[in-house]
This record gives C-alpha cells, sequence and structure tokens, in this order.
C-alpha cells in the first residue's frame, strides 16, 4: 500500500488512479483532517463480496466444509470435459 498526501493526489490524480487500478494497491491519501483510501472498483466490489459471504453462516459453514474436504484430500481432479460428460451421465 502507498500514502501520499492530498496536495501530491490532486496533481498527478490520473497517474495515482492509474497506479491503484492497474497494481490493485490501494493508496492512503493523507490529510490534516484525516486520511482516507483510494481502492479500484473491483478491488471495491471484492470488499464488499467477501463481507457479504462472512456475514453469512451458511456461506462460511460451507466455505468451511469445502476447506476441510480439500485439505483431507476429499475431492476428485476433473477437466472441464469430465464436468460435461458427469452433467450429461446425471440428468
Amino acid at each position: 500500500m502507498i500514502a501520499t498526501n492530498y496536495t501530491q493526489v490532486r496533481a498527478n490524480l490520473k497517474s495515482y488512479m492509474d497506479h491503484v487500478r492497474n497494481n490493485y494497491e490501494p493508496l492512503i491519501i493523507t490529510a490534516k483532517d484525516g486520511n482516507v483510501v483510494l481502492l479500484s472498483e473491483e478491488e471495491y466490489n471484492n470488499l464488499l463480496e467477501n463481507n457479504f459471504i462472512m456475514s453469512n453462516r451458511a456461506m462460511t459453514d460451507h466455505l468451511d466444509k469445502s476447506i476441510a474436504s480439500l485439505v483431507n484430500g476429499d475431492v476428485i481432479a476433473m477437466t472441464l470435459e469430465d464436468l460435461k460428460r458427469f452433467e450429461k451421465e446425471d440428468k
């Protein structure tokens, strides 16, 4: 994460926006009355999605079970073609 002051951001806004967007790196903009953080839209949407998932008990339980299955080796590796065949057979 990089930090700079308001004056630098104002003078180089496009450059800072490009850096944040292209490098997925938040920017802390410092000011005397408090700091703000500049995020790319994609990064912001990811934060909202993660917050939603983590606030939903059913989703976190499902993720925990999935992670445990992976750690325990209770998974089946399939190619996309295998999965498509499996879906056709299941119908």
